[in-house]
């Protein structure tokens, strides 16, 4: 998937864009980070308890001095333990309330981002920013965060502190080291690009699964698993050599964390002996020293895990605000209009519209369409295919706003209502019936907001609904209309699913209803009882209906014409047929279409077919 650059952060700059999210938790998440530092000095404390009991109770063979010696230590360490255990307290609960608040604004910007965005964005891309990398950000909030800054300051202030006993052994320490931080700054360059380009993929192979189960059914009958694993095999295989890649850039950053403390450790034991030798050290000095050393090991290996970490996180939240800045042109106007008793007058003023990503040779998709529907009103619209019937449905309820001219509803220009008023004074059928995982009755009255589902008005507009849309069979299902509906309501018929989701834009009781050939999936008979059905609805309420059967034309007080982008022609079925070429040219399309619909099929031969999956 290829997305515009976002400008160049600094990983710190990137990371504070989190902010925003955890502002209301920062004293906790500063609570941890205060608990944490005081078990990282505690660990420094113990090695200068153990110089003095070396050189004074261990070096005396005081049993007394040596137990109280112990006990200290003891102590420390126990205190250690509870610094630990205080800091999972202090941030583990504000991390996941920090996830809770990223998954819910970023779940709120994928429903108010216009379908433009949805068009250009796959799923999966998506869905992996939405679990996976706030997931990484929680995690990095509630442990890696904390470490890295703690584990620094350690090595800073234990670094320092190995000078206490000899300068030549703090030097020696200190300048065999200073390739890790070279090795740092070079991981972070090469491991960053890695990791976004492995993330990346990730949300790939996820919209290639998302694909294959929605699609299991062509996959199958087509015979095209082979092919479909195939080319999952090679994004796989593509993730794997980035993973790879990024491996191998951990492994050297770990190869110098585990060996550049070895090499140090030699050259200061070799020095510390010499300088034992010549009583320019005791051996409480020298033992402390390497005790501080060893306390130093683990922040330093820790270091290579943590900036991996780090690196994950800043590119995990670039992915997430992606979507979290993505501009919005479809929003609610600054000073926003009301209709209060709407009429259902529906008018389309020299509307234009092309899509965002249309070459700017071509012409506009709709190119100056003028189409007025009167209250009350039944409009069909026809057209040969690519004509631009279905684009000029998703304008009423802005789904797409115009390019140029508008539309209005009852005289107001639908870009100056709320989005929320607008769509309760418009609702949609689509032919791609889209149902929700959930039960019967809430896909139905998904429409009717702050209507009960259980209450007795809503049992009421739920079996008006079913009764029109002929989806009677809702009360058949295994526990009737409170069934819960599959995945995309993929459980249920081309036809079921098309029946539920007319349902549903019935339900909602709008003065305007824009069908987008809602019946293409039923067989003649339910057509019929449907259109009967409609007649009661359209009776009050104004509809525009994209028509590719001659029977729901039929429907219609007026017919519009849409030819190459523009209303050619607008009468009744009769004026039409006698007076425009083109309308008698796209009738007798449509007749041709459903002749061969009820045409009887001859009975399949039954073979033996081998699907390889």
């Amino acid at each position: 998937m290829t997305l515009s650059a976002p400008p160049k952060l600094s990983t710190l700059q990137a990371l504070g864009r989190l902010s925003l999210f955890v502002k209301p938790v920062l004293p906790r998440l500063i609570g941890g980070f205060v608990v944490a530092l005081g078990a990282a000095v505690v660990s420094l404390i113990i090695p200068l308890v153990l110089q003095v009991a070396v050189d004074g109770p261990i070096a005396s063979g005081n049993t007394q001095l040596i137990i109280l010696s112990v006990a200290g230590v003891l102590v420390l360490g126990i205190l250690e333990a509870v610094f630990v255990y205080l800091r999972r307290a202090f941030v583990l609960t504000p991390a996941t309330g920090v996830e809770y608040a990223i998954r819910q604004s970023f779940y709120q910007r994928l429903q108010r981002l216009p379908v433009s965005f949805h068009d250009k964005w796959q799923s999966g891309q998506l869905l992996s920013r939405m679990m996976q990398d706030i997931n990484l950000i929680r995690r990095w909030l509630a442990f890696g965060s904390i470490l890295l800054v703690v584990n620094v300051l350690t090595v800073i202030i234990g670094t320092f502190l190995l000078f206490r006993w000899h300068w030549s052994l703090g030097v020696t320490f200190l300048v065999v080291s200073i390739p890790l931080w070279f090795f740092g700054y070079r991981f972070e360059e090469r491991y960053g690009g890695l990791t976004r380009q492995s993330q990346d993929q990730a949300g790939d192979l996820a919209t290639a699964v998302e694909e294959s189960v929605h699609g299991i059914r062509v996959l199958k009958a087509f015979g095209r698993g082979k092919h479909a694993l195939q080319k999952f095999t090679r994004q796989v295989e593509t993730l794997r050599g980035t993973e790879m890649n990024k491996a191998k850039e951990v492994g050297i950053l770990w190869f110098w964390l585990e060996a550049v403390p070895v090499v140090a450790f030699g050259l200061c034991l070799l020095l510390g002996i010499w300088l034992v030798s010549s009583d320019q050290l005791t051996v409480g000095e020298l033992f402390a020293f390497f005790a501080m050393a060893t306390a130093l090991r683990w922040p330093l290996e820790s270091l290579g895990f943590l900036f991996s970490f780090l690196v994950d996180t800043r590119t995990a939240t670039d992915r997430v605000f992606e979507v979290l800045d993505e501009e919005n042109d479809i929003v609610d106007p600054a000073e926003p209009k009301t209709i209060p008793q709407p009429r259902g007058e529906l008018a389309f003023r020299d509307v234009h519209f092309r899509y965002p990503d249309a070459a700017a040779a071509e012409r506009d998709l709709l190119d100056g369409v003028d189409l007025v529907l009167e209250p009350g009103e039944t409009m069909a619209l026809v057209g040969l295919t690519g004509s631009g019937k279905t684009t000029l449905t998703t304008l009423p309820t802005r789904l797409y706003d115009v390019t140029q001219g508008s539309v209005e509803l009852d005289g107001v220009d639908v870009r100056d209502l709320r989005l929320d008023e607008l769509r309760t004074h418009i609702a949609m059928a689509f032919e791609d019936a889209t149902l929700f995982s959930t039960t019967v009755r809430e896909n139905v009255l998904i429409g009717r907001d702050g209507l009960d589902p259980r209450s007795p008005e809503a049992e009421a507009v739920l079996s008006e609904a079913l009764d029109i849309a002929q989806a009677g069979f809702a009360y058949d299902l295994p526990d009737g209309v409170d069934t819960m509906v599959g995945e995309e309501g993929l459980s249920l018929s081309g036809g079921q699913r098309q029946r539920l989701a007319l349902a549903r834009a019935v339900a909602a009781a709008p003065k305007v209803l824009v069908l987008d050939d809602p019946l293409s999936a039923l067989d003649v008979d339910t057509e019929a009882l449907v259109e009967a059905a409609l007649r009661r609805v359209l009776a009050t309420t104004t509809a525009l209906i994209v028509a590719h059967r001659p029977s729901t034309v039929a429907l219609a007080d007026r017919v519009a014409v849409l030819e190459d982008g523009r209303i050619t022609a607008v009468g009744t079925h009769s004026a039409l047929l006698r007076d425009s070429a083109h309308y008698r040219h796209v009738i007798s399309s449509l007749e041709a279409a459903a002749a061969d619909e009820r045409r009887p099929r001859p009975e399949p031969v039954r073979q033996e077919m081998e699907v390889n999956l």
